[in-house]
């Protein structure tokens, strides 16, 4: 189970990532998820709005009013922002994790130099 939830946490850290250029819908947040890991990790539906939920919940993002081609667009959809908020924890994620990546290399655990 511990590795299940280590899993589901770097899940929520790619929205925020893939958000931090474009105010994206549900959908286009999981091709976007999908193009950058080069299909690695295809997020489901299910997965990827239960993250949102949960990042609505802690002021990570919020649903953007406004919509970029709204006579293009399907008003069902909702896009979302990330915040201030969300980009300084981004960041902070992103240190966390480079220094853990140094560490791993350090230990011969991951490829490259420490």
């Amino acid at each position: 189970m511990r590795g299940r939830a280590a899993s589901v946490r770097s899940r929520d850290g790619l929205v925020p990532g893939t958000l931090s250029l474009y105010d994206r819908h549900g959908y286009g947040i999981i091709q976007d998820v999908a193009a950058r890991t080069d299909g690695a990790l295809r997020l489901s539906a299910g997965t990827l709005y239960r993250s949102i939920q949960r990042m609505l919940e802690q002021g990570l993002i919020v649903e953007a009013r406004e919509r970029p081609a709204p006579e293009l667009d399907d008003e069902r959809r909702r896009y979302y922002r990330i915040t201030p908020f969300g980009t300084a924890v981004a960041r902070a994620e992103a240190r966390r994790l480079t220094q853990l990546v140094k560490l791993a290399r350090a230990c011969g655990l991951a490829p490259g130099r420490a």
